[in-house]
């Protein structure tokens, strides 16, 4: 089979540790994957090349509608899904497919939805604060104009990890309305002192919470993994791409509860006795960062962290713990 470069297919948008993350799913022609977070294609593309069936999910309109044109040149090898990648199970149950051989996740915003100024998720060039991946709900603009000014540093603490979110809450309830992405960039700068030249930019975590909190990314990632746990077939691959410590944590967590890791106990004590069910997923690998030669090429990939596990024979916790068969 050849790689994904070699293949028209795989010819546009390049994601990050894009030959990790196919490695590490090692596709076998003929099997059904799923990409969760479809973006601007590019998992999908190389899972086409490398002759998988995939199901690709994505909550975003204009995400599916431009997908259009891959679909219709897969030789029914690509369906397109208008969902949450959380609703993953009952989403493959409507359509008739039980299991599959592997689960792509790239957790966050895709490049498409930060390149374009009008969906409001970036503030290298003034939009609309919207920041709404499914463009349906609460915009941002509508929740930094009508949260009371504790919401929206609790918001930016636990979500942005930002340690001056009162300040930036007391600065941004004073500036109401706040309506433009340059606009509310503007006013955290104010507040926490912005030095030209730095490596980041003050107002990245507060974009970063915002969006969060608006589109549930946290619950979503927390229902996405639990789906792909109850729809991989024993010896199915997970691969899981994070872009920051919240999510990466969260990865982190599941894994290692799901395979039965244990914290070690004294040398002097008894080894513990694992509980609980049996472990779900097992062969899970050291995470899997960017190197230099694509972080110069790609900056967003400086953050990137993939982990990746095998679906063991036992059944998925959630159906375990209710005494049912999965």
């Amino acid at each position: 089979m050849s790689s994904p470069a070699a293949s028209g297919l795989a010819a546009q948008h390049v994601p990050v540790l894009l030959e990790e993350v196919i490695a590490a799913l090692a596709i076998s022609e003929g099997e059904t994957h799923v990409d969760g977070t479809f973006g601007a294609g590019g998992y999908t593309r190389a899972m086409l090349a490398e002759g998988a069936n995939v199901i690709a999910f994505d909550r975003d309109p204009d995400a599916v509608r431009e997908a259009l044109p891959l679909a219709d040149v897969s030789g029914g090898r690509l369906t397109l899904v208008p969902e949450r990648f959380s609703r993953m199970r009952q989403a493959l149950s409507d359509r008739g497919v039980d299991t599959v051989d592997g689960v792509t996740l790239d957790i966050g915003v895709s490049s498409m939805q930060l390149d374009r100024p009008e969906r409001g998720f970036s503030f290298q060039a003034d939009g609309p604060l919207d920041m709404r991946m499914g463009q349906e709900g609460q915009t941002a603009a509508e929740f930094l104009n009508t949260a009371d000014e504790a919401e929206i540093a609790d918001v930016l603490y636990h979500y942005g990890e930002e340690p001056k979110s009162r300040r930036i809450a007391r600065a941004i309830v004073a500036a109401r309305p706040v309506e433009r992405t340059g606009q509310l960039a503007g006013i955290v700068r104010k507040a926490v002192g912005h030095k030209p030249g730095a490596r980041k930019d003050p107002a990245t975590r507060t974009f970063q919470a915002i969006r969060i909190h608006l589109n549930e990314e946290l619950q979503e990632l927390e229902g996405g993994l639990a789906a792909a746990e109850q729809v991989l077939k024993p010896g199915g691959r997970l691969a899981v791409v994070t872009f920051h410590s919240l999510e990466d944590r969260l990865v982190k967590r599941f894994l290692k509860e799901r395979s039965g890791a244990v914290p070690s106990g004294s040398r002097h004590l008894p080894e513990p006795k694992k509980a609980g069910p049996e472990p779900s997923f097992e062969a899970v690998a050291k995470p899997v960062r960017a190197g230099e030669a694509e972080i110069r090429a790609n900056p967003r990939s400086r953050s990137a962290t993939l982990r990746v596990a095998r679906r063991t024979h036992a059944s998925s916790w959630s159906t375990a713990q209710k005494g049912t068969p999965s």
